[in-house]
């Protein structure tokens, strides 16, 4: 059972990925071109070359396939930002790089991420385990830019709160509210908080 109390689903069998796969890259071309408004189940069936009812069986509202390629966009990223991971040597930095880097290759395609955002700000309960798997993946990007593989308590504290602030400031430039030069400010300043939470190391006598 998972959190919201429904059974677990089976692993897909390497058929049934590829259809998923297929279904998340039709929702992103979408999403790219027209934006929120342009994935409609039905066109993202007939671009990914499946039934209705099959899209369904694999996700059951537009918010949940738009939240699930927002996780697909991120594992993407995560798995970019290992093979090249920042270079700065102070963990605040490599963190701030790293969410700017993300940052970035959101801006690029705008409407795709306004669509993902959207999704995310829409998702109701029903939607919490891909809301907290795509949580689940940003923490774990920013924890591997800290270099941090246990972290403290005021650490995942810190983790949440540069979360929410990536996340406000993505909201306040998809609306035009801020600039990419007031994003990177901001998310300089709440990367601070990594130094401020960093585990005291006691000297050797």
């Amino acid at each position: 059972m998972n959190a919201e109390g429904r059974p677990a689903s089976p692993p897909l069998t390497e058929r049934q990925e590829a259809r998923r796969r297929r279904i998340l890259h039709a929702s992103a071309q979408l999403a790219g071109r027209g934006g929120f408004e342009a994935v409609q189940m039905r066109e993202v069936a007939e671009a990914a070359g499946v039934a209705l009812g099959t899209l369904y069986r694999y996700f059951p509202s537009k918010i949940h396939l738009l939240v699930a390629t927002m996780q697909d966009q991120l594992q993407h990223l995560h798995t970019t930002l290992r093979k090249r991971p920042p270079a700065a040597e102070d963990p605040a930095e490599r963190v701030a790089e790293t969410l700017m880097r993300a940052f970035r290759a959101l801006q690029r395609e705008p409407q795709l991420a306004d669509a993902m955002v959207r999704a995310l700000t829409f998702a109701d309960r029903s939607v919490s385990p891909e809301v907290d798997t795509v949580s689940r993946l940003t923490t774990a990007i920013i924890l591997d830019a800290m270099g941090a593989e246990h972290p403290t308590p005021e650490q995942l504290s810190a983790v949440r709160v540069i979360e929410h602030t990536w996340h406000s400031a993505l909201i306040t430039w998809l609306s035009g509210r801020a600039s990419i030069a007031q994003v990177k400010i901001d998310i300089e300043t709440v990367c601070r908080l990594i130094d401020l939470t960093a585990p005291e190391v006691t000297a050797t006598p």
